[in-house]
């Protein structure tokens, strides 16, 4: 896994608060009905500011980790978030260290495996160990680049 600085990005977009738990169980997952509403043929179009044409998903405001309840975010980077539209909420993605991963080949499951690596990683205690504050994905034509916040490290040369 390679280490980035991950620069800062604003995301404007739909939310839902969920847990890992509840989107395992197909009655009470939030996230599909999340992307089908992001994936809708001109989604963002009204959204003013457009910094590209790509799809972002922000998850942040961890519980604790990756057991407890977070937000997910589905939308665009933009220049500002002067005017939200109705419905939408902005999130600023803070530029911190982070783990990079790509997902390459067909979706889901090529985002799916490289989730599971993120959780092998950390139920393994892995170097260096997740932050658990706002982790990013950023879904392109070629695939999806995922950035995991990681905890810094102190005393490396």
């Amino acid at each position: 896994m390679i280490i980035v600085d991950r620069p800062e990005v604003l995301v404007v977009g739909h939310a839902v608060r969920t847990t890992n738990a509840a989107e395992a169980d197909p009655a009470r997952a939030q996230l599909p009905a999340l992307w089908a509403r992001a994936g809708a043929p001109g989604a963002f179009a009204h959204v003013p500011g457009r910094v590209d044409e790509n799809v972002y998903a922000v998850l942040t405001d961890y519980e604790s980790d990756h057991n407890g309840a977070y937000t997910q975010v589905v939308g665009v980077a933009v220049h500002t978030a002067a005017r939200l539209p109705e419905g939408m909420v902005a999130v600023r993605v803070p530029g911190v260290p982070a783990m990079r991963l790509e997902a390459r080949g067909p979706m889901p499951d090529a985002l799916l495996d490289v989730w599971e690596q993120v959780r092998t990683h950390t139920d393994s205690g892995g170097t260096p160990p997740r932050a658990f504050t706002t982790d990013l994905e950023i879904h392109h034509p070629a695939g999806v680049d995922l950035f995991i916040a990681v905890l810094p490290s102190f005393g490396e040369s």
